[in-house]
């Protein structure tokens, strides 16, 4: 075993913790990307990140051109959206959202004309000759978002560098889901644009010095290892690191701890332990805007599944319709399940009309037989789920706390830590789908919170009601008492006179 190998497998050891080896069903990765062209009707959803929902700009029948701010970010997290293409807003409605609940939520409806007038943006000429705050706005400007599936506003990120010190930035090309390849296609075909945005960014980052750049690549991806290698070559202060395949390896702190050793504390940032983490398809759009200044309105996707006629990877436009997407690739069969994005941590939809949005990475459309349908069964206390969990938790204990309405106890011993990895549940031998717990007890945790909240709102505002209230009839009552008093002493005054 070579020295380069030796370090790998005992830094493998120490510094990974759980985790599971899915079958990779990554049949698309020797798929080139090909485009879909864009559809008559687009549905943009107003929130398509963290944070607030951006506010439309625009009114039904007005015209639009492709690359046009439709909505502005609002708050401190939240992030623009633009238009994929021309013509007019048809309306703005409610229409389904890409999520399990299938729930309507506020939708720009877009008309396409078919000729792709352009609002052009900015470009700048030498863009690593941009101040870090310059780089943050136009990033900003161009609604960019994380793109590996968290879409955390790509500007308020990269302004931690500002406001923090980070030494490391690290790019994540690890693509552990099953089945999604879209991540490895694009570092095949455009490393160069990908390594120019890692340097755009890098740039935005230097503040007190060069950050550390590490470009994590899985090692059942060679040829992408291959391509990065070769953009980034001769560059200073940047590795590209073949990391372990396995999932989750692309979770935030589960990569930055093996690839630099750094743990994260519970409640706290990246950015504390001074890292920051960026989707290689992120470096791509940050390339794409401050280059050919060109806003988030496409992204490249994997369409997969046995019950796709012509999978692959396909760069698609924002706000297209699941269905149609489906539509052009072809179904063999009815698909028994549709999910956006991976098989572990992806949403089944209820409607395939839900649009394709800034966080999606994938549409799968499994048959019956890609599924694990056996039946939960008892808890046979094997810790197997232990094993499994990346974050050192105690799954089996959490699930026995949640069944019981135990919730705050589930907290106290770490549910907020749990990354919804869903690995616990594929460890389990006896088909208890954990994940469902414990993303039902952190939802019932923030309603419960939200509830208390507002119940002490209430309690406060009916507090100062009262002490108002209070106040008032004092002051009428010394009011009264006054004018008694001052009448008193008139009518004494009248008659000692």
């Amino acid at each position: 075993m070579s020295t380069v190998s030796l370090k790998m497998a005992v830094q493998s050891l120490l510094r990974t913790r759980g985790g599971v080896h899915p079958p990779e069903c990554k049949d698309t990765a020797a798929m080139p990307i090909q485009t879909i062209p864009t559809p008559t009707r687009l549905y943009l959803p107003l929130k398509q990140h963290i944070g607030a929902s951006a506010k439309p700009d625009v009114v039904p029948l007005q015209l639009i051109r492709k690359g046009q701010i439709l909505a502005h970010s609002q708050g401190s997290v939240s992030a623009h959206v633009h238009a994929p293409c021309s013509g007019h807003i048809a309306d703005i409605v409610e229409h389904p959202a890409p999520h399990p609940s299938g729930l309507p939520m506020p939708t720009l409806e877009i008309e396409n004309d078919g000729r792709d007038d352009m609002d052009e943006m900015p470009v700048a000429k030498h863009p690593h000759m941009l101040e870090p705050e310059d780089i943050v706005a136009r990033v900003q400007a161009a609604g960019i978002v994380g793109l590996g599936g968290a879409t955390f506003p790509s500007a308020v990120k990269m302004n931690l560098g500002q406001r923090k010190i980070v030494d490391t930035l690290v790019i994540n090309g690890c693509e552990c889901e099953p089945y999604l390849t879209c991540d490895d296609r694009l570092m095949q075909e455009r490393p160069a644009a990908i390594a120019d945005g890692i340097r755009i960014m890098a740039q935005a980052l230097n503040i007190v010095g060069v950050p550390d750049v590490i470009i994590a690549i899985e090692n059942n991806t060679p040829a992408a290892i291959a391509a990065m290698r070769e953009a980034t070559a001769g560059w200073r202060h940047v590795e590209v690191a073949p990391v372990p395949t396995q999932y989750p390896m692309g979770a935030e702190k589960q990569l930055v701890r093996f690839l630099t050793g750094r743990e994260v504390p519970a409640t706290k940032l990246l950015a504390d332990v001074g890292v920051l983490v960026q989707n290689v398809g992120t470096a791509y759009a940050v390339h794409q805007a401050l280059r050919d200044g060109l806003p988030l309105t496409h992204r490249i996707i994997t369409v997969a599944g046995d019950a796709v006629e012509r999978p692959g990877n396909y760069e698609v436009p924002i706000g297209m319709r699941v269905s149609d997407v489906l539509a052009h690739c072809g179904l063999r069969v009815d698909p028994a399940r549709v999910v956006m994005g991976g098989p572990m941590m992806g949403n089944a939809l209820s409607n395939p009309n839900a649009p394709v949005v800034k966080g999606t990475s994938g549409i799968l459309a499994l048959s019956a037989d890609e599924l694990k349908s056996a039946a939960e069964r008892p808890c046979i206390r094997c810790a197997a789920c232990v094993d499994a969990c990346p974050m050192g938790l105690l799954p089996v204990t959490m699930a026995t706390l949640l069944k019981s309405d135990k919730l705050d106890e589930a907290m106290g011993i770490g549910l907020s830590d749990c990354i919804s990895c869903a690995a616990c549940s594929y460890a389990c031998p006896s088909n208890i789908p954990l994940v469902h717990y414990f993303n039902f007890g952190k939802g019932e945790f923030v309603a419960r919170r939200e509830a208390k909240r507002k119940d002490e709102e209430i309690r406060r505002l009916i507090e100062e009601h009262r002490t108002r209230v209070a106040t008032v009839e004092r002051e009428k009552a010394e009011a009264a008492a006054k004018r008694k008093a001052a009448m008193e002493k008139q009518k004494a005054e009248k008659e000692a006179a």
